[in-house]
């Protein structure tokens, strides 16, 4: 039987996952340091390295079975995606450094590599949720870059967090840190590397 609420929660965990809302982000943020195509191509060009890389790996990982799906719903199997996520951001951060990408791009990856590094200290001992860490932090992100009203960003956060409860993947708990960890990370790490 179709179930209307538990396929609105799965279509919001997939729209809402955290690489979409990376590379997006990139995009943007890219967009917003240089203007024009320009910066587009800085943020497709840290997109790629920094979300389309770990993701690609999370994939083939998938179709060999070492992990249950694109989500990684099991604590267990978060270390390696995670770790694949911050080389591939070590490198991306590199690479947007020697080659003078825009300064809100290169802070946005280092306070990505730190959201990276908060999570998997938390994942050692509990199941914290990557999706809201990725909702709150995005929606810091913008309102950190274009002021008071894009505050409304942030009623991504509890939608994600729904969803996630919604599907059993995570209790209110991990999802409330989720988004507070998250957002706290932006604020401690983006905005003044801004």
């Amino acid at each position: 039987m179709n179930n209307p609420r538990r396929s609105a929660a799965r279509l919001t965990t997939d729209v809402l996952a955290p690489g979409n809302l990376l590379i997006g982000l990139l995009v943007v943020v890219g967009w917003h340091g240089s203007g024009g195509l320009r910066g587009i191509a800085w943020g497709l060009t840290a997109a790629a390295v920094c979300a389309g890389l770990p993701l690609g790996i999370v994939l083939l990982g998938i179709r060999r079975g070492h992990w249950t799906d694109i989500h990684v719903r099991v604590r267990e199997q978060r270390f390696v995606p995670i770790a694949v996520a911050m080389a591939a951001n070590l490198a991306g951060v590199a690479l947007l450094a020697a080659c003078g990408a825009p300064r809100p791009l290169i802070a946005l990856v280092l306070a990505v590599i730190c959201a990276l590094v908060a999570g998997l200290v938390v994942t050692v001992r509990w199941k914290i949720s990557g999706h809201t860490m990725a909702a709150g932090f995005t929606a810091l992100v913008l309102t950190a870059l274009w002021g008071p009203w894009l505050l409304l960003a942030f009623l991504a956060v509890p939608l994600t967090g729904w969803s996630r409860v919604v599907l059993g993947d995570h209790d209110r708990a991990q999802v409330i840190c989720g988004a507070l960890l998250g957002t706290a990370v932006a604020l401690l790490v983006f905005v003044p590397l801004n």
